[in-house]
């Protein structure tokens, strides 16, 4: 068998989430992962037959729907700034958009873009899902379905595996897969204790990233797409300052960070039939809004390690924690 061959026969991870779309994809099971990603956004266009030849031209990602050119992944924040709107999402809170009617399209686009076809019929691609949050959520069983559909389509055995879990799978194999992964992204704070890589506990917070963004900027009159570009560029979670806009960031970004840490506590501590665990447990945290500095010292305080339900033996930031729940769905499926 050929080294395309072979290749074409690994397992994939996917890492669906409400700001970027993540492949992982291992030539040899040796080897460090490669990583390919496509924001999860789009823009839609008025339709003119030289726009899309245009475009065409420009290699610029997009499909013609309806009367309208739709921009999607990297090139939808790149046109979004010429023209000064915001990018539209088709995801909101870890799930399908329920008011956006070119959500799954553009969610088959980027996908499809990023993984391909299959190549041999049933190969296998592991995709995140996010866990439920405390009030419920109903639409996780349609979102899984329709991601299912889309893979299916393309030849793939899809496999669901939850954001947290995902975590755990990609950063805690030194402690025989046992601890707490939390992936902090932009839709949901996705958190999973597992034990010997079975979930224990799994759920999510509706405080995260595109929160902090969205009421930011209420409060500032900015974009909540600039927002997330500061936030990004050089935020620092250290308190407040003299400048409005990192004020705003700070007063929210802490709000996350406690509902984070109060929620694990009482959810650990409200459990039933908690594993007795002889040895302390790690806790690591991924996604883009756990980066900016100051997160984890912050998230360390605010947890009370001294008093916390379980012992902690270390709480850390993932080596790449943009590619972290890929990274797990990918381990995941080459078990």
């Amino acid at each position: 068998m050929s080294n395309g061959e072979q290749e074409s026969n690994l397992p994939l991870g996917l890492d669906v989430g409400t700001s970027r779309i993540v492949v992982a994809r291992s030539v040899d099971k040796t080897q460090q992962p490669q990583y390919e990603s496509q924001l999860n956004a789009f823009i839609t266009m008025p339709y003119s037959k030289l726009a899309d030849s245009l475009l065409e031209r420009e290699g610029v990602f997009h499909e013609v729907c309806g009367g309208e050119l739709v921009v999607a992944g990297n090139d939808a924040q790149r046109f979004a700034e010429v023209f000064h709107v915001e990018t539209r999402r088709p995801m909101l809170r870890g799930v399908l958009n329920p008011q956006e009617p070119h959500s799954l399209p553009v969610m088959r686009s980027i996908i499809t873009r990023l993984v391909g076809k299959a190549g041999v019929a049933g190969r296998k691609v592991f995709f995140s899902i996010p866990a439920p949050c405390a009030e419920g959520d109903q639409s996780i069983a349609y979102h899984e379905a329709s991601l299912q559909q889309i893979l299916k389509q393309l030849g793939f055995d899809a496999q669901p595996i939850q954001e947290g879990l995902a975590v755990v799978f990609g950063e805690l194999g030194s402690s025989n897969y046992t601890g707490i992964g939390i992936s902090c992204g932009s839709g949901l704070c996705n958190v999973c204790l597992a034990v010997l890589s079975v979930p224990v506990i799994n759920f999510a917070i509706a405080k995260a990233g595109d929160f902090i963004d969205t009421q930011a900027a209420a409060v500032t009159g900015e974009l909540a797409t600039r927002m997330r570009v500061l936030k990004e560029l050089n935020f620092t979670v250290n308190g407040l300052s003299g400048d409005r806009v990192q004020n705003a960031l700070a007063v929210y970004y802490d709000d996350v960070i406690q509902t984070l840490a109060n929620t694990l506590r009482s959810t650990i501590s409200s459990a039933q039939r908690l594993p007795k665990l002889d040895q302390s447990v790690p806790i690591v945290l991924s996604g883009g809004t756990a980066m900016p500095k100051g997160f984890l010292k912050r998230f360390a305080t605010a947890l009370r390690p001294d008093d916390f339900p379980l012992k902690i033996s270390e709480i850390r930031l993932a080596e790449d924690p943009l590619n972290s729940t890929a990274r797990g769905a990918l381990m995941a499926a080459l078990c």
